[in-house]
């Protein structure tokens, strides 16, 4: 999996938003808000982690109190939010 072209993270206040520039604007134009874990794996996916398994892998060691499962649960529940923005 990577990140389509044109989807850019930006940290904004507390948090981060992602959005869209240049083509990638007709199809979607609005922005995604993340929080920190949001963002962890989106600059890990941009940053070349194209499995699940692998960002499972860089949550459990980033996160100490994190575990497998909760990593997993967390992981299909971002990767929904941002669908649009991955292509396989």
């Amino acid at each position: 999996m990577k990140i389509k072209e044109g989807y850019v993270i930006n940290k904004l206040g507390g948090g981060y938003v992602v959005v869209t520039v240049g083509d990638a604007s007709r199809d979607f134009n609005g922005l995604i808000r993340l929080n920190n874990a949001g963002a962890f794996l989106w600059e890990n996916i941009r940053d070349g982690l194209n499995t699940k398994e692998k960002l499972i892998r860089a949550m459990l060691d980033y996160y100490d109190d994190l575990d497998e499962e909760t990593a997993r649960k967390d992981l299909d529940e971002f990767l929904e939010v941002v669908e649009f923005a991955i292509e396989e």
